[in-house]
């Protein structure tokens, strides 16, 4: 039997839930779909205060989609320090940064012409 198509919105409001079930900070989607010659069409990204929280918003987040849409994410790496933690869900990607680290790249401007969305918290 065929694997279900999961929505790009369903992938985003899981990740989004796994991001706050651990109180990542930060929250913001840019929308690359209307950028020419992009990896993929979202990126998700978000922030923790440590390694800890940067290990357990990744874990939150694989557990999550795993348990509820079925799917894997195609690649992971940044584990290893747990600064940057990139996890591609193909069509979605997720950076997991601590602060400094996304203040260092600041990868919301080098992708200025996407649209952004940010996600209120209430913690």
């Amino acid at each position: 039997m065929a694997k279900e198509k999961i929505s790009p919105d369903q992938l985003i409001s899981v990740i989004i839930s796994g991001i706050e079930d651990v109180k990542g900070k930060e929250i913001s989607i840019l929308d690359l779909r209307d950028i020419e010659n992009t990896v993929c069409d979202y990126f998700i990204i978000c922030e923790g205060t440590s390694n800890t929280q940067v290990t357990a918003i990744v874990n939150s987040i694989q557990k999550k989609v795993s348990k509820e849409l079925k799917d894997n994410p195609w690649h992971t790496e940044g584990l290893d320090n747990a600064e940057w933690v990139l996890i591609d869900y193909v069509n979605v990607v997720v950076h997991v940064f601590q602060k400094h680290i996304r203040a260092y790249y600041d990868i919301e401007s080098l992708w200025g012409d996407a649209k952004t969305t940010v996600i209120e918290t209430s913690y």
